[in-house]
Formats: structure tokens, C-alpha cells, sequence
């Protein structure tokens, strides 16, 4: 396999083993098609390397049924690679206990509430990967403080990387990141008046 070379090597006193394994944050941004494809790309790779995952799938609604979703349950449950862990905002994350007579549609209180567990899922170092699915839209409408997000990512314990996806990601996420790839549409099928079709938007 072709190895990087760094363009430089920072006087931070970390050997190259510490420099290399150190923890990552990713932004996948931008107005093209592929940002949630490669974040579910690389989980395929962190379950191979048997780690744990934990999915948080922002703003889509449950009835968004993604085809990653399948498949990384099934491979995390077939006991070879990782554990897979996969959470939707649309279905009013997992871990709240509503009422019969609770609000289910503010999705600005969801988007928090799921943060909230993000922040104790990091503090207990639950996962070695976390996929932060459409979370940039939360920061990008105000309903995230971007300050916070970037405070909790620079102080995260142990070796836990993230990455986040969405449009419009705020620079100062862009900014804190590791790796930042901004996914520019050059040509579409929509653009022709094709709509999204099976197997390949889900």
C-alpha cells in the first residue's frame, strides 16, 4: 500500500508512532453528493478493524431508510468485525422516554437531546468511531453552539474519532478538523430531471 509523507513533521515531541495513532476529526461538507457515503466508507473500515461505532443520524427522518443502515447493523451483529450502534433524531433517539402526550416535533430539542448523548458517549469513551451523520445543519441553524462542539472535540479522552457530515459546516469546525473534504457537485442526475433512484440514493 503507497505510503503519505508528511509535508512537514511538527516539533510537537511525539514520536511517529504517537503522531501517526493520535485521534482524528473529520468534516465532510459541501454541496455534493457523497459526504454520508464516505463517512459510512470509513465506518466499514473501523468495523473491520474490530472497533466500536456509534452512528447518530441527524435531521433525516425515520422513514429515511439509508441502505448503510442495514448493512452496518448486520455486520455488527455478525460478531466478525465491530459493533455497530446506530441512533436517528427521526424516531426520537432511543434513549428519551416520551409520553403519549409529549412533543415529537421539535427537532431542534431532538438535535440537542442527541448532542447531550454524544458528549456522555465521549466522556465514556463508548466508541472508537463516531459518525456524526447531517450534524453540521444543527450548527449551521444556530441550534448547536459551534464553540462547545469544537470545545468537547479538542478534549475528548482517550483515542475516539469523529466525523462529522452536512452542508455548510461552520468554519470554525472546519477550522478545528483534522481532515476537511468539501464535496463539489460537478454534474447530477437531478440536474437532467432524474430522481433519486434505488441502490444508488438509497
Amino acid at each position: 500500500m503507497p505510503q503519505g509523507q508528511p509535508v512537514s513533521v511538527p516539533d510537537d515531541g511525539l514520536t511517529t508512532r504517537q503522531r501517526r495513532n493520535r485521534p482524528l476529526l473529520f468534516v465532510h461538507t459541501g454541496i455534493g453528493k457523497g459526504k454520508s457515503t464516505a463517512a459510512f466508507g470509513l465506518a466499514l473500515r473501523a468495523w473491520n478493524q474490530g472497533w466500536p461505532i456509534g452512528v447518530f443520524q441527524f435531521v433525516k427522518s425515520a422513514k429515511w431508510k439509508v441502505g448503510e443502515e442495514n448493512a452496518l447493523k448486520v455486520l455488527g451483529a455478525s460478531g466478525e468485525g465491530g459493533s455497530v450502534a446506530w441512533h436517528k433524531m427521526g424516531e426520537g433517539w432511543s434513549w428519551v422516554q416520551r409520553g403519549l402526550h409529549g412533543d415529537n416535533s421539535d427537532n431542534e430539542e431532538k438535535a440537542r437531546e442527541g448532542w447531550e448523548q454524544v458528549k456522555r458517549d465521549l466522556a465514556a469513551e463508548t466508541y472508537k468511531l463516531y459518525v456524526l451523520d447531517e450534524f453540521a445543519y444543527p450548527m449551521h441553524w444556530g441550534w448547536i453552539d459551534t464553540d462547545e462542539v469544537v470545545e468537547v472535540m479538542r478534549d475528548r479522552p482517550g483515542t475516539q474519532h469523529v466525523v462529522i457530515t452536512g452542508r455548510n459546516a461552520p468554519q470554525k469546525l472546519i477550522e478545528a478538523a483534522d481532515l476537511v473534504t468539501d464535496m463539489s457537485k460537478v454534474k447530477h442526475p437531478m440536474d437532467a430531471g432524474q430522481k433519486g433512484q434505488r441502490g444508488i440514493e438509497w
